[in-house]
């Protein structure tokens, strides 16, 4: 049966490449990527790759076209406005480029709602990234390609460069994403978390439209159906606190919740690995082992080709890329019914804020729109160490409208559902980060435990004095000293100190949502 569609590369203008491999299994996309260069086998047989310059987002260099279709409802306060012209000038310099040169087509699903799914092609000219995009979504059934027809198109093309004077763009390197063409075009970043990104970018812009809330999260359910989403940015430990083995997974990073419940977006997850320990992450170190698994930038010996995970002389965001039936307690349907919990997950740099609280529904909305954490090493360009920062929605680089709309459809959600919402701290205690140590993930699975299984619902709680919020004074199999931050540092006040800093910093980022324009007054770029 053959794996092309019959909506060929003439469907989107481009035209005499050299050959056209479509929807190439693991395998030979193993031999493409080892034939080409582009990678190794690792011992156990996971295939390494680097990345080159880039080893995390270039955040800076992503765009949305501002056109008729855009122009009124993208949120243009976090992203950066492109020009039709300018996008049809690169666009038609790229498909010339790729001419005469070998590309790797996937058709693949993005949702595994059928209801609310989209179908995805990604173009690549790197083998490898054709496995990671097969990895990262969900795979049809092979009967189904002759009549996929592409719902948005991303075509990667690393080794094309723009020309900034002529193209308005920051560098050569660039992340374009056109909604009226439903296309997104990357050049100049070997980074393959663009893709998986770029497509989360595009439906973070059409499910909400749809009354869809599009998620950066991980989901679980238990024994008895209960669903837990945990909301975060990349390093607060939303792949390693969802992939629970009492627990089935649902999807590690980004999920849709429609009127039905939960459903994943994506088919495979793209977990951090440095120093990653087969101890306290057993699940997920398994992967880092397994035929299929991409690992990124990770430092292998060059003749035992034994992996070495504690290894950052190429990056501190050293990545696996695998699908995730590689995990062994899975929800292979990638479905679950309406949360009963919703984790706010964050990495507290200043190391003043409890390692779980539980929200009132208007807290949780201020926090869901503030997104506190911290920018972890490595996950953008030219972040070296943790950073405190605020990401609306804990995902505003990936928000394409106003995080006001997803805030009013998670309320609204939230009330019709009855979910309960909790604060958990992954991020330092004793001190902020430098002097302070980071949450033991031991203490912070027993605290998820008490909150998924509702004995946390039925300790005692006090009222945090600095930030409000409830904490409870007592959960089973956690130091009771640890639940109060204050307790854990040496100087009480110089904790003070910090912890009135971060609030102040909390009700700026609350006042910006609660008083913003609407995304039509929005200025422009």
């Amino acid at each position: 049966m053959d794996r092309r569609s019959r909506y060929g590369l003439d469907t989107h203008g481009i035209q005499y490449v050299r050959q056209e491999y479509w929807n190439l299994p693991t395998p030979a996309l193993y031999d493409e990527s080892v034939g080409r260069r582009e990678g190794t086998i690792a011992h156990l047989g996971a295939l390494c790759v680097r990345t080159g310059e880039h080893t995390g987002r270039a955040a800076k260099d992503k765009y949305i076209v501002r056109d008729a279709e855009t122009e009124e409802k993208v949120w243009w306060e976090e992203n950066q406005s492109y020009q039709p012209e300018q996008f049809k000038a690169l666009y038609n310099r790229m498909t010339t480029y790729m001419r005469k040169r070998e590309v790797y087509i996937q058709d693949l699903y993005a949702g595994a709602s059928q209801e609310h799914r989209l179908n995805v092609r990604v173009i690549t000219e790197e083998a490898w990234h054709s496995l990671f995009a097969r990895n990262l979504f969900i795979i049809p059934d092979r009967a189904d390609y002759p009549e996929f027809e592409p719902g948005f198109t991303v075509i990667d093309v690393p080794s094309f460069e723009a020309i900034p004077e002529v193209d308005g763009t920051r560098s050569g390197t660039f992340i374009i994403l056109n909604f009226t063409e439903r296309m997104a075009i990357i050049g100049g970043t070997s980074y393959a978390g663009e893709i998986k990104k770029s497509v989360f970018t595009v439906l973070n812009y059409l499910l909400p439209q749809r009354d869809v809330l599009s998620m950066h999260c991980s989901a679980n359910v238990g024994e008895r159906g209960d669903v837990a989403l945990f909301f975060g940015l990349s390093g607060t430990g939303k792949t390693s606190l969802s992939a629970d083995p009492e627990r089935g997974l649902i999807g590690d990073d980004e999920h849709g919740w429609n009127d039905a419940g939960v459903f994943n977006i994506e088919g495979g997850c793209y977990a951090k690995v440095i120093r990653l320990s087969r101890e306290a992450e057993p699940e997920i170190y398994a992967t880092t082992e397994k035929f299929g698994t991409i690992l990124e930038n990770v430092v292998v010996d060059p003749v035992t080709r034994y992996p070495n995970l504690d290894d950052a002389g190429m990056t501190e965001n050293t990545r696996a890329a695998y699908p995730v039936d590689y995990l062994s307690n899975v929800i292979l349907e990638g479905t679950g019914a309406h949360p009963r919990n919703v984790i706010f997950l964050t990495a507290d740099a200043f190391g003043v804020l409890p390692p779980v609280a539980r929200l009132t529904p208007d807290e949780a909305m201020d926090h869901f729109l503030s997104g506190y954490t911290a920018k972890v090493a490595g996950t953008e360009t030219g972040v070296t160490e943790p950073q405190a920062t605020f990401s609306a929605c804990f995902g505003a680089p990936f928000m394409a409208l106003h995080p006001t709309k997803y805030a009013k459809l998670l309320k609204r959600k939230l009330a019709e559902h009855g979910a309960q919402v909790w604060l958990v701290n992954t991020g330092w205690t004793g001190g902020p980060f430098g002097v302070g140590e980071r949450m033991p993930i031991r203490h912070t699975r027993a605290m998820l435990r008490a909150v998924l299984s509702g004995r946390l619902s039925e300790v005692e709680y006090r009222k945090d004095p600095v930030f409000g919020f409830e904490v409870p004074v007592e959960c089973p199999d956690v130091p009771a000293e640890l639940l109060d931050p204050r307790s854990t540092w040496r100087d009480g006040e110089a904790y003070d100190a910090q912890a009135q800093k971060l609030a102040s910093m909390f009700t700026e980022h609350f006042a910006r949502f609660h008083t913003a324009p609407s995304p039509a007054k929005s200025p422009a770029k």
